[in-house]
């Protein structure tokens, strides 16, 4: 079964630098990219209006964004080893709550996520530690779980907020048991350096992708590998899962995004925009019958495509 999206619209030149992140709410898309600035634009209506710019966020480029499930709580990585930490007023603007200072320094705090509802926020280290600071208590760190020592490229949280999931440059995956703080999983299968990985919504798959050109899936519970996903044939930067589980997004080096079934394991829909890097796939929210999702990369665009549905 192939599935068939349409591109709806495109922002191009969004920034001037290559685009490193993206994030979604229930209303918004944010971008993030080499440059200082963090975008804000409207999903609201189908030509995705600017609607914010965070200027100055971050000096040397911003290369990682995180908002929380609950659509209150945005944080920034940016590349001199700060993190902002924002939240949404009532109108919608976002406005700076403060930041992680941590002795941090470049590299110090790499791929960040956030909890469902904005509390806790989970980086990676260059030296493959893995922090956890509660945002409520003074942004103080609570958590810190070690690994063989090798640069966390990528985290995930899961949606209830029982597990936090890494990867490595050296291809190493862990799970980890927030409740217990105990590393619950070393899970083998992608030896070559692990860029993206994600939970599934209910918190029982976790996806994970790089340098091996296969998405790994693995099931959280019994921390097997179940499946591997192939027809990529660069480098994956990034996988998102869609609202109900049922398909995976993912981003290549040469340009390429692809939607995968879950239940099918195969690939249902590839698209090539461009031939430069995605960095960052994303599942926009669900409105009306139809999925959408947003790419950006190297290309410095944001393209937007909708399931294409015979209503």
């Amino acid at each position: 079964m192939s599935k068939q999206y349409l591109t709806t619209h495109t922002i191009d030149d969004a920034h001037i630098t290559d685009i490193f992140s993206l994030a979604v709410t229930a209303t918004q898309i944010l971008s993030a990219s080499g440059a200082s600035s963090i975008k804000v634009h409207s999903t609201k209506t189908s030509d995705f209006p600017l609607i914010q710019t965070l200027t100055n966020a971050h000096k040397l480029g911003c290369h990682h964004l995180a908002t929380s499930l609950n659509g209150r709580i945005l944080a920034s990585a940016g590349f001199g080893g700060e993190v902002n930490i924002y939240s949404i007023s009532e109108s919608g603007e976002w406005s700076l709550e403060g930041k992680i200072v941590d002795g941090n320094k470049a590299g110090e705090i790499w791929a960040i996520a956030l909890s469902e509802d904005g509390q806790y926020l989970a980086g990676t280290s260059y030296d493959g530690r893995i922090n956890v600071w509660d945002l409520v208590g003074g942004r103080k760190k609570i958590r810190e779980f070690e690994t063989k020592g090798s640069f966390g490229m990528c985290i995930a949280l899961s949606r209830d907020g029982r597990f936090t999931a890494s990867g490595h440059e050296n291809g190493g995956v862990y799970v980890f048991n927030n409740d217990t703080g105990r590393l619950l999983y070393s899970l083998p299968g992608l030896v070559k350096p692990v860029r993206t990985l994600a939970f599934s919504p209910a918190g029982t798959r976790l996806a994970a992708a790089g340098d091996a050109r296969v998405i790994a899936l693995y099931d959280v519970q019994h921390g097997e590998q179940v499946a591997n996903l192939t027809g990529h044939s660069a480098w994956i930067f990034s996988v998102d899962w869609s609202d109900t589980g049922e398909y995976l997004l993912s981003g290549s080096f040469d340009g390429k995004v692809k939607a995968w079934s879950i239940d099918t394991r195969s690939c249902v829909a590839t698209h090539s925009e461009t031939d430069k890097t995605l960095w960052c796939v994303k599942w926009l929210p669900k409105t009306g019958r139809s999925e959408g999702f947003a790419t950006a990369g190297a290309n410095r665009s944001i393209t937007f495509y909708r399931e294409a549905t015979g209503g």
